[in-house]
């Protein structure tokens, strides 16, 4: 399975023997999930969450939103924190489909160099997404009718995902998972290569805004501990070793890594909406409490001004 259907491939594992207080990676409409952010807030203030993360990909929208002046206030025992997903080229690394994902906790949604490269990485992702539609209708798999109801007038990150489920709405595939199998994957007839920043380019980006560089769903961590150096050298501050997606041997094989390098340990459901409501997607998180409260208290640290945060 690539890193980016880890967002949206169905899961067959257990529940988590305790409920997760925090998540530290999920998306809203102001990327390629399909939840409205404060819709996405409210769904998580219904589960043992006491600490979010909304990382939409090379977007800090849904957080500058939830926390602007005037806007409602976040339910009581919710505390967000600042998070985003950079979806970085690897140029020449064998990993599957040639990237690797970039999240970034506590950076400060007002750096404006920061703001400007994720502008730029916006704007690569609209021209990939065009691109893709015009592949699909190419090979006789119109979807521009269903893309024709993207709000344009706002500058979200659109990502495959969304293809996916246009492809869905189209009748053309019977499900996210197969639009992504038959059709959107890497060598597939609508994959079009990514462009843009480069992990190491990534990691610096996050750092200068004050934020936490952490590898995303890298399950191959233990077995590629020469690119994870590279990058922890680079000033990579964490592993994700507890998605969602991972099963116990995965979670020990990446936290064994975290440990050796001194790398903080994440969390996260990846949720994007796909596949229910978010207490469904919840339910399958295990991220023990311990880990949790020291990556928030991590983040804190380098999180945004006090009169910034919320």
């Amino acid at each position: 399975m690539s890193v980016t259907r880890h967002a949206v491939a169905r899961q067959s594992r257990p529940a988590a023997p305790e409920p997760a207080i925090v998540d530290l990676h999920t998306h809203t409409t102001r990327s390629d999930g399909v939840l409205e952010p404060a819709e996405l807030v409210r769904q998580v203030a219904g589960t043992a969450v006491r600490w979010l993360a909304i990382t939409d990909h090379d977007s800090l929208a849904a957080y500058r939103e939830l926390t602007a002046p005037g806007s409602p206030p976040l339910p009581p025992g919710l505390e967000l924190l600042p998070g985003i997903e950079i979806n970085a080229v690897t140029r020449g690394l064998d990993l599957p489909e040639g990237e690797l994902h970039v999240l970034g906790f506590g950076v400060n949604p007002a750096d404006e160099s920061f703001e400007a490269a994720l502008v730029a990485q916006r704007a690569a992702r609209r021209t990939r997404f065009e691109e893709a539609v015009r592949r699909l209708r190419e090979i006789g798999l119109p979807v521009d009718d269903q893309v024709a109801t993207i709000d344009r007038t706002r500058d979200d990150s659109l990502g495959r995902p969304t293809l996916a489920r246009a492809l869905v709405a189209a009748g053309h595939v019977a499900s996210v998972d197969q639009a992504f199998e038959d059709l959107l994957g890497w060598g597939r007839p609508g994959y079009v290569p990514r462009v843009g920043m480069g992990p190491v380019e990534a990691i610096r980006a996050v750092r200068a805004a004050g934020g936490l560089p952490v590898l995303a769903h890298f399950g191959a961590a233990a077995e590629r501990l020469d690119l994870i150096r590279e990058l922890t050298d680079a000033g990579l501050a964490g592993l994700e070793s507890h998605h969602r997606s991972f099963d116990e041997v995965a979670r020990a094989a990446v936290s064994g890594v975290a440990r050796e390098l001194g790398l903080l340990e994440t969390g996260g459901t990846d949720y994007h909406g796909d596949l229910g409501p978010y207490a469904e997607t919840h339910a399958l998180l295990v991220f023990p409490a311990e880990l949790a409260e020291r990556a928030v208290a991590a983040i804190r640290e380098r999180g945004a001004p006090p009169e910034e945060a919320r």
